[in-house]
């Protein structure tokens, strides 16, 4: 059996967004990456003047798609947490309080992608269960964790 998630407390607006924000920062970088590892070689071997047009510019951006999925699949599935999240305190489960599988992590970020997440966190404080339309139709709850007790 999973994580009691009737009984979990549920993060916040603001500390959703900080989480976001810490990520999207994380996540500009590893994009910034990413794009030179592809694009230098690609001008120096062909020694395009225009640096993508065509098929290589939409392989590209599919490569780009494939690297934030990536990103935040690894972490929803290996501990629930972006680094973001791990910064402030809460984590990511299924709706029967299991961890997530990359199916889940997959449907979560179609869902904030088609209902925006940042804007879709604004719905947050009009839930009754402090939820955003992407962790409804995604069937995954952010949960607030405990501060470790010394």
């Amino acid at each position: 059996m999973g994580f009691d998630i009737a009984r979990a407390r549920r993060p916040g607006l603001m500390r959703r967004l900080a989480a976001l924000l810490y990520d999207l920062i994380l996540l500009f970088g590893m994009l910034l990456l990413a794009a030179t590892l592809v694009v230098i070689p690609y001008v120096a071997l062909s020694g395009a003047q225009e640096p993508l047009a065509g098929w290589p510019l939409l392989w590209f951006q599919l490569y780009l798609i494939g690297v934030i999925y990536l990103f935040f699949a690894y972490f929803w599935v290996h501990g629930g947490q972006t680094l973001g999240m791990r910064a402030w305190r809460f984590r990511l489960l299924r709706d029967d309080g299991e961890p997530l599988t990359t199916a889940d992590a997959g449907r979560r970020l179609l869902w904030s992608t088609l209902v925006p997440a940042p804007l879709g966190l604004f719905w947050i404080p009009f839930d009754k269960e402090g939820l955003a339309p992407h962790d409804r139709l995604s069937h995954t709850r952010p949960v607030l964790l405990q501060r470790d007790r010394k």
